[in-house]
């Protein structure tokens, strides 16, 4: 069974199995416009939480995309170097970052779920 947890940057993880996959949301993508390109992390980088995971550029702006939990980087979704635009289409879906191996899954409790991410959205 998965888990998806929040941050208030608008990043999210899906945990499976202490392996965790980081994407940006629905709300992230609607403010930065047409993703143009994205900067993935090196497989076996090791990122703190609220580390600096990737880098997605759009026609509005240049975001970082953070870590919202700490691990070692086990996959990167390649598709996006060819086909950034996967990010709009599906930012929660095919459109994820990269995938972590778990560092302490306790740091899990500090993000949001669902629920409470959607509340803190409609409060900006």
């Amino acid at each position: 069974m998965s888990e998806t947890r929040y941050t208030e940057q608008h990043e999210w993880v899906r945990v499976e199995g202490g392996e965790g996959t980081i994407g940006i949301t629905r709300y992230a993508t609607e403010q930065l416009g047409d993703v143009v390109f994205v900067e993935l992390p090196d497989i076996g980088k090791t990122l703190a939480r609220g580390a600096e995971g990737a880098v997605v550029e759009s026609v509005k702006a240049a975001s970082e995309v953070y870590a919202p939990v700490g691990g070692k980087v086990t996959a990167v979704n390649e598709a996006l170097a060819s086909d950034p635009a996967k990010v709009n289409a599906e930012p929660e879906g095919e459109g994820w970052f990269f995938k972590l191996k778990l560092s302490d899954p306790a740091e899990l409790s500090a993000l949001m779920d669902e629920a409470k991410y959607q509340d803190f959205v409609k409060g900006l």
